[in-house]
């Protein structure tokens, strides 16, 4: 299981196999597998739910006896978010509740090999860049995403958002694009490349509850007002594609190229929406996790309508309900065959399934 292993599934794991492991005393908020190896996954959390306590960080593997812990660090704090670093297979960074982002190298020690507290609030969530792996991003409740190289003990860049910032992304296609979404329900992609003015690199502000821009028969038509975005996430494939998710329940996507409303209004989940992930081998489907405690995959409908955007054929394909709290965190592998993911919610449980069985056949 090297680097950039194919395998089709966790070694001797069979279908309808569903891997567990327990974060006792510890309520997950995110997972994240490895971009290096396909048997090694981290989760972050905290005591508590994170309300007061310390946090913990898991380094999992994938073993043919099940998930075994490989080693795990204690942080003051509860951590929000965490995200593998692109340049080394070892490290990963943390987003944690005291307003710190910490780097962790699994090799060395018990503790962190960096760290940077410029915040003044809870760090929500870290990124890394795609594509120039030397930068990575933080957003956090104080209203801003900064910009930061591991090389350098301070921030690149600040982006104000002037409110909550609970999701922030590079783009995985250009290395200068950076999206954001908000408490203040909207979502706003910043262009690293032009020059700061009044606007401070931001090129685009979506209100994402705005009216779908083509409407369909049966197409869903909410009448609430703005509300808390609490996720989103970039098309692996299409570049100018983004789904969003929060507080109302519904999963939408765009089109940066028609930024004027949603193409599709993905409902289904009975609360908020948690986390969201577009599939890496499937242009069309994307994963997401709820506080109804299930995690749901769903269609866009973008490969249904060969000659245009699919707008209003989006649909659930599916649902995994094995969870018996709120389910924060979602990914995919991004090997081998284009089912397997994790997840983890508040019932100190990661889970490792494959989203195929639980497809409606």
């Amino acid at each position: 299981m090297g680097q950039h292993s194919h395998s089709r599934r966790p070694p001797h794991t069979p279908l309808t196999t569903m891997l567990e492991f327990r974060t006792a005393g510890f309520n997950p908020y995110n997972v994240k597998y490895s971009p290096f190896f396909d048997h090694r996954i981290a989760v972050g959390g905290g005591a508590n739910f994170g309300l007061v306590g310390n946090g913990r960080l898991y380094v999992l593997n994938l073993t043919a006896n099940g998930i075994a812990c490989e080693k795990f660090f204690e942080t003051q704090d509860c951590l929000f978010d965490i995200a593998w670093s692109e340049q080394h297979e070892n490290q990963l960074l943390t987003a944690g509740g005291d307003g710190s982002i910490k780097l962790f190298d699994i090799g060395v020690g018990q503790f962190p090999v960096a760290g940077w507290q410029e915040h003044g609030r809870e760090v929500f969530s870290v990124h890394w860049n795609l594509v120039n792996k030397s930068t990575f991003l933080s957003s956090s409740w104080d209203g801003t995403v900064k910009i930061w190289s591991p090389e350098r003990k301070e921030s690149i860049t600040t982006l104000p958002i002037h409110s909550c910032v609970y999701s922030a992304q590079f783009s995985p296609h250009h290395p200068d694009i950076v999206t954001a979404v908000s408490r203040d329900s909207h979502l706003r992609v910043f262009d690293l490349r032009t020059k700061p003015s009044a606007q401070n690199h931001m090129t685009l502000a979506v209100p994402i509850h705005a009216p779908p821009k083509v409407r369909m028969p049966g197409m869903l038509n909410p009448n609430s007002g703005p509300t808390e975005c609490l996720t989103h996430d970039w098309n692996k494939y299409r570049d100018s594609v983004i789904a969003t998710a929060g507080v109302d329940t519904i999963i939408r996507t765009f089109d940066l190229r028609v930024p004027s409303g949603p193409v599709n209004l993905l409902a289904g989940h009975d609360y908020a929406v948690r986390r969201i992930s577009w599939s890496p081998h499937l242009s069309d489907v994307l994963l997401s996790a709820s506080y109804d405690m299930t995690c749901r995959v769903w269609t866009d409908g973008s490969n249904v309508d060969k000659g245009g955007n699919g707008a209003g054929m989006g649909a659930e394909m599916g649902r995994m309900d094995q969870h018996t709290e709120f389910a924060m965190g979602v990914d995919w592998c991004l090997f081998g065959a284009e089912g397997w993911c994790a997840t983890c919610a508040w019932d100190e449980r990661v889970l490792v399934w494959d989203v195929r069985e639980f497809m409606r056949r």
